[in-house]
């Protein structure tokens, strides 16, 4: 095998499923993660189509049905909670959906075994050599790889240091968005509810069976520069943004302040016209973000590491071969899945009219064909890509 150790940098879903695949297949494999562990919380993901294959292929289907969290109905609602418009769980929620926290948890779980991890760190060097790249931390000592893969999101650590800025390849959609967990203090059940203004949109909705929830901010603003790892700063510029709107808006910025897994980013998409660089590649959202407009990252994060993982295994470590086909096989569902965020004006509208014409549209929605195109677009092409066969010996 002319590759043999691998490093990861990112422990989130696209990190941890690729060095599941990788140790079956004999590759010794060290993931990096900057936080201290395995980030709990977060948004509920969902899975369709050939994402479901893989996750049977994995023998973590059954095990993530078990956590699985079903969305219920979505309503638009004014500032008395009146309701506008609503739409069916199977508007967002995918064939199988789970908390973010549970399922990066869940691959962590199948991974660890045969997988050194080292929290609390992160990469801040790389130089390739001949026969492999040698890294350096902000804490461990520097080693020596055959292999780097960044799958550290769309804040790539690894792609700013190989492929250089992050602003040769971040499209900004014009959104932002905060979300955290919060306590049950609507009457929600599982189902979800909107709020908005021109410009803004609130959202409150159920998680863990009803006995928690889920509040999410978005703002349309041109994009701005802020400490990706400021926290404080970052609910600053939530407070800032929505104090004083209507709504449940003050009760949700009270509890964001001891929210435990606060999360804030803009809505932004990776564009690259190449996802490797010699021994060093990118998958997930450091390669090709769609952003969470598109409800497709988690399938693609899956599905990128079966076959990264695979063509590796079947070219025998030949990673300038493997790198070739992965990115071949990948690059047209990735092109699908950013084409999906289109349109998000329509779910923040900047303007008063705007905002009407999209609740008129929402109001018509669930009677016209055009519901039942938005439910099965996402799964045609969620199918869209066919995987191989990958033999483990």
């Amino acid at each position: 095998m002319k590759t043999n150790t691998i490093l990861i940098s990112g422990a989130s879903i696209a990190g941890p499923a690729l060095a599941f695949w990788l140790t079956r297949y004999g590759f010794k494999v060290t993931v990096v993660e900057r936080a201290p562990t395995i980030r709990p919380g977060g948004y509920a993901v969902d899975f369709r189509g050939t994402a479901i294959q893989v996750l049977k292929k994995m023998g973590l289907y059954e095990e993530i049905k078990k956590h699985e969290t079903r969305a219920g109905k979505i309503t638009l609602v004014d500032e008395q909670d009146k309701k506008i418009a609503s739409f069916p769980d199977s508007f967002t929620s995918g064939e199988l959906e789970i908390m973010r926290g549970d399922l990066a948890n869940i691959l962590y779980e199948a991974s660890k075994e045969h997988t050194e991890y080292i929290f609390d760190d992160t990469i801040v060097g790389m130089r390739e050599c001949g026969d492999g790249v040698n890294v350096t931390f902000d804490h461990k000592a520097p080693r020596k790889f055959d292999l780097v893969l960044g799958a550290d999101g769309l804040h790539s650590k690894v792609r700013s240091i190989a492929f250089g800025n992050e602003s040769n390849y971040i499209h900004h959609l014009g959104l932002y968005i905060a979300i955290f967990t919060t306590p049950q203090f609507i009457n929600l059940g599982m189902d979800g509810l909107y709020y908005g203004v021109p410009g803004k949109r609130m959202g409150m909705f159920g998680a863990r069976n009803g006995t928690e929830a889920r509040a999410s901010f978005y703002f349309a603003s041109e994009a701005f520069g802020y400490n990706y790892r400021d926290v404080e700063q970052q609910k600053q510029i939530i407070t800032a943004r929505f104090s004083g709107e209507k709504w449940h808006t003050r009760q949700m910025l009270k509890l964001m302040d001891n929210a435990p897994d606060f999360y804030f980013d803009s809505i932004s998409q990776i564009k690259m016209d190449c996802w490797s660089k010699g021994r060093i590649a990118l998958i997930g959202d450091a390669a090709h973000c769609a952003s969470p407009m598109s409800g497709m990252g988690t399938s693609m994060a899956i599905i990128g590491a079966y076959i990264l993982a695979g063509e590796l295994k079947a070219a025998n470590g030949d990673y300038k071969t493997a790198f070739t086909s992965y990115e071949s096989q990948m690059r047209d569902f990735v092109q699908s899945c950013q084409d999906l965020a289109k349109g998000v004006d329509w779910f923040v509208p900047k303007t008063r009219f705007k905002q009407w014409m999209s609740r008129q549209l929402w109001r018509l929605l669930p009677y016209t064909p055009w519901k039942n195109m938005m439910i099965e677009l996402p799964l045609k092409i969620a199918n869209s890509i066919t995987v191989k066969e990958y033999s483990p010996e």
